[in-house]
């Protein structure tokens, strides 16, 4: 990313400003490719992002004997 690390929501909204220009089609040839390319950039770190806060995701599960115990979140995707 640049000098200042974004916060995974500053860079969501920043992503959709990018879609929303590039989707108008005004922009020239030029100025498509950088903000796609920073487009990239930051789908990539928003993807690296999720991916590291989804491992440190746990849940609270009450057992048969009313215990609670935590356990990693295991996404049904993985």
């Amino acid at each position: 990313m640049n000098k200042k690390e974004l916060a995974f929501e500053e860079a969501v909204n920043e992503l959709e400003n990018i879609v929303a220009k590039l989707e108008k089609g005004e922009l020239p040839l030029d100025g498509s490719i950088e903000i796609f390319q920073r487009g990239i950039e930051l789908s990539r770190y928003c993807g690296k992002t999720l991916d590291s806060m989804e491992k440190k995701i746990s849940i609270l599960l009450e057992d048969g004997s009313g215990e609670i115990r935590e356990e990693l979140f295991d996404s049904p995707e993985a």
